[in-house]
């Protein structure tokens, strides 16, 4: 049994938190269980001082692998090497030592903790190879870093069908992400606001409240008179929901400037849609510019809406794309492949 300690609510709708959540589903068709601990949420750095209790939730739980999430892993630190129960440490990393989403003091010190946290963790799961050179880079032992990418299928089939998302015009542009501010949704507002009017129509599929400084940002900017009638907010969704609006979208969009894996770029590419978004994070690692989509340099608005409107323009280019998308999107792992390995790697840890 597994012992997964991460952040807050197991369901939060994040990338991250999905990943565990397939993962803990799946393991029993491989012979592992996986139970949730949460480091209650807090603002930073209180969760420190849950660790204790923590740790006696997970002694409880008598796992034989205690699997740190990267969110939380820092907030164990000091505790460990003292009071965590004598079982084999992993820990599953989503983000860079000190986060992906907070810099200045508060990055500084978050980092030493999670390397802190790390010292006693063997092997550390990786979610992209773009991530385990990140995390090389930052100091971690390559030695003792896997990749265990996240799976394509997001649902086992899409829901009922949204309808016809274009809305009168051209094509459906379709983004999957919360607002936040890495996720550079104000870029794509922006670009798509440059396209004429009837280029497309954008569907926002996310959590509009995960970062609520950011969100008034964004609710400001769709009151523009440039996005009049051309965005549809539709909030965040079920999987099948998700998977329903690929199946009826042209082009997937996310101006993403820090993705570590970048699922929605897999899930889109496995559904047959060309992407773009700029190259940063894992995107140049899924995509190829000018074969599954097209990749622009970071921060390049005109750019963006190059691409976009090169799409919108060219249907025949957007089907061709989308078939070399949902091609080179087979050679990467289904959530069962995916739950496979990573049990694997932890029946290791185990029999140590």
């Amino acid at each position: 049994m597994v012992s997964l300690v991460t952040l807050g609510d197991p369901a939060t709708l994040t990338g991250g938190y999905l990943y565990h959540r397939r993962i803990a589903a799946l393991a029993p068709r491989f012979g592992a269980r996986v139970r949730f601990v949460s480091v209650p949420a807090a603002p930073y750095p209180l969760p420190v001082a849950a660790g204790p209790l923590v740790l006696r939730r997970v002694a409880r739980q008598r796992p034989d692998v205690l699997l740190l999430d990267s969110i939380a892993a820092g907030y164990l630190a000091p505790w460990l090497p003292l009071r965590r129960p004598a079982v084999p440490v992993a820990a599953i990393l989503h983000q860079p030592p000190g986060g992906i989403d907070s810099d200045g003091v508060r990055a500084a010190s978050q980092a030493l903790l999670d390397r802190w946290a790390y010292r006693t963790a063997d092997p550390l799961l990786a979610a992209s190879a773009a991530l385990a050179d990140d995390l090389a880079a930052a100091g971690l032992p390559r030695d003792r870093l896997r990749v265990v990418p996240p799976g394509r299928d997001v649902a086992p089939a899409p829901g009922e069908p949204p309808g016809d998302l274009r809305s009168g015009c051209r094509a459906a542009l379709l983004s999957v992400g919360n607002w936040v501010a890495r996720k550079g949704l104000l870029d794509l507002l922006d670009a798509v606001g440059r396209l004429p009017g009837d280029a497309g129509t954008l569907h926002l599929v996310g959590d509009p409240d995960a970062e609520p400084g950011y969100a008034a940002r964004v609710r400001r900017r769709l009151a523009a008179p440039d996005l009049a009638g051309r965005v549809v907010v539709h909030g965040p969704l079920p999987a099948a929901g998700v998977a329903a609006f690929y199946a009826a979208a042209d082009v997937f969009a996310l101006a993403s400037t820090r993705e570590p894996y970048g699922t929605v770029y897999g899930e889109a590419m496995a559904a047959g849609l060309p992407v773009v978004g700029y190259a940063a994070g894992n995107l140049p690692h899924l995509a190829r510019d000018g074969e599954e989509g097209l990749v622009v340099p970071p921060g390049d608005v005109p750019a963006l809406t190059a691409a976009l409107r090169r799409l919108v323009d060219d249907a025949a280019l957007r089907r061709r794309m989308g078939a070399a998308a949902a091609r080179r999107a087979r050679a990467f792992p289904t959530w069962a492949q995916t739950a496979a390995q990573l049990v694997a790697e932890l029946r290791v840890v185990a029999g140590r």
